[in-house]
């Protein structure tokens, strides 16, 4: 049994672009998304439908996450209930209200990871020592992308769709090259700068069974490895990688056995910034019926302080 190398062998040779844009960055190649940018992507808008992204959270069978985190976890503190119970504070003029409060991981729904969200070697992106991840995250965490906010082209690849399938398989792969053809299959091309969302229907399959046999035998099928893939990432100056899946690329490298390499290779090395969790049915099937397969994407997720990632529902303007 060959033994799985260690992620800062296997990427020994990766690019990175650490102090590109100086040596405090915190959001690595949003820094691509100038105004020309965000003008680039409200000239794509045609018809003015508007698709929301995230998935609901608190549905009544179990939201999609990763494998030992948990949904969220919501109840009320105030309701009718309280009032006819007399345990609700009359206030002057009578009016009765709702209150609630909930638990939930950052990253247990649609969500952006901060940059510094994984690392090796004791640094994280932009060199960034890793002990700067103790406690709360004082360098690379969501806050700074959360108050830049993200807005550009976006184009939507339909990989499930092209190949004919209403979901890849478990541990189902694809790379670059097959982004190209999927492009040129719908008839779009990929320009430096877009941003890129990818449809595997993985998320979307979630709904369709019961959370036992979508979680057994884990494998989510994505975008897989190569020295290649992570060059045409850099060509292109991709600001944002957006998938329905719960990691952005499968599971484990099926060549070497490494656990999420591209989480390496874009987010830490590259500073891509990673949107997972995405609901993509309802744009996808609009970009088909019309053949559009580009629009204005714009997100924003919550202002944490200090944290690893945040819920966010982006907005797809076609």
């Amino acid at each position: 049994m060959t033994e799985t190398p260690y992620v800062g062998d296997f990427l020994k040779d990766s690019p990175k672009n650490w102090g590109k844009w100086g040596p405090d960055d915190e959001v690595g190649s949003l820094n691509y998304l100038t105004p020309a940018e965000v003008l680039r992507g409200v000239a794509s808008v045609r018809s003015g439908e508007v698709f929301t992204l995230q998935v609901k959270m608190g549905s009544p069978g179990g939201d999609p996450v990763w494998p030992g985190r948990e949904s969220i976890q919501r109840r009320n503190v105030m309701d009718e209930s309280f009032f006819e119970r007399g345990e609700g504070d009359e206030t002057p003029g009578g009016a009765h209200y709702a209150d609630d409060v909930a638990t939930l991981f950052l990253q247990a729904s649609t969500q952006y990871d901060a940059l510094g969200h994984v690392w090796y070697d004791g640094q994280i992106w932009n060199g960034f020592d890793a002990s700067t991840t103790a406690g709360d995250m004082s360098k690379a965490s969501v806050l700074p992308i959360a108050e830049r906010g993200v807005v550009g082209r976006g184009v939507l690849l339909d990989v499930a769709r092209h190949r004919g399938k209403e979901v890849l398989g478990k541990g189902e792969t694809f790379t670059h090259d097959d982004l190209l053809a999927v492009a040129e299959a719908q008839g779009v091309t990929i320009e430096k700068h877009d941003i890129l969302i990818i449809r595997t229907g993985f998320i979307g399959s979630y709904y369709r069974t019961t959370p036992e046999q979508f979680y057994d035998g884990f494998l989510e099928p994505g975008l897989t490895y190569s020295p290649e893939l992570v060059q045409w990432f850099q060509d292109m100056e991709i600001p944002n990688l957006v998938t329905d899946t719960i990691a952005n690329e499968v599971t484990f490298e099926p060549g070497s056995g490494v656990t999420l390499p591209l989480h390496n290779a874009l987010m830490r090395n590259l500073g891509v910034t990673f949107t997972e969790i995405a609901w993509l049915e309802d744009l996808a099937d609009a970009c088909a019926a019309d053949r559009r397969w580009t629009f204005l994407y714009t997100a924003a997720p919550l202002k944490v302080v200090g944290g690893t990632g945040a819920p966010v529902n982006p907005v797809a303007i076609r």
